[in-house]
């Protein structure tokens, strides 16, 4: 069985994306920064622990979870084919 890596790259994105756009407006609501947000702002330029920076925290949580998602479906497909699943 093949995995179709568009689908699988979306569904990755949306899932990683909206982590992070729920995860900020959870630190939001509570009032209080950890360390977390302190790392993802190295990683994601532009965010930050404000409304607007878990808009930009979900456009690149997308684009970041979009690439591997889409790379982790043709690595299942590539293996799978060659293993004989």
């Amino acid at each position: 069985m093949k995995l179709n890596a568009l689908a699988f790259a979306l569904a990755f994105g949306i899932w990683w994306g909206g982590g992070i756009f729920v995860s900020t407006w959870w630190l939001i609501a509570q009032g209080g920064a950890t360390t977390a947000p302190a790392l993802l702002d190295q990683f994601y330029y532009g965010y930050s622990l404000t409304p607007l920076g878990s808009l930009i925290g979900l456009a690149w949580g997308f684009v970041c979870g979009a690439i591997c998602g889409a790379i982790l479906a043709w690595l299942y497909n590539f293996f799978a084919t060659r293993v004989g699943v």
